[in-house]
């Protein structure tokens, strides 16, 4: 079993990423970063993101139809958790979650945890 994350090179994708690698290791299981973001990663962007990492990890690239929930829900099949990134909204838009983190919240086979950036 593994943690699974969805990560873009997005504050929330940092914040989402540092929080699973402290979920696996504190489960004492591996790492299953799910790209996710809008346009391919550049590979130095991302492999500076997983250097700092102190875990076991794999990377699962972008798959062709780019739909980011999907690729975390498949991605989750088996895993014992899913940690993903959410924007902070005004009053208004929290009345609205986005429309990939709903889906995965509803449709993961396992608990998910979300997580914020730091305020700036």
């Amino acid at each position: 079993m593994a943690v699974v994350v969805g990560f873009a090179g997005t504050d929330e994708g940092r914040a989402a990423l540092a929080r699973a690698a402290q979920e696996a290791t504190l489960r004492g299981t591996s790492l299953l970063v799910v790209d996710t973001g809008r346009e391919p990663m550049p590979a130095a962007e991302l492999d500076a993101a997983l250097a700092a990492l102190e875990v076991e990890h794999e990377v699962v690239p972008p798959g062709p139809l780019r739909d980011a929930a999907e690729e975390v829900i498949t991605a989750a099949e088996g895993a014992e958790l899913v940690v993903i990134g959410l924007r902070r909204r005004s009053s208004v838009g929290k009345l609205i979650l986005g429309a990939n983190a709903t889906r995965i919240l509803l449709e993961a086979p396992c608990p998910v945890i979300t997580v914020k950036p730091a305020a700036s």
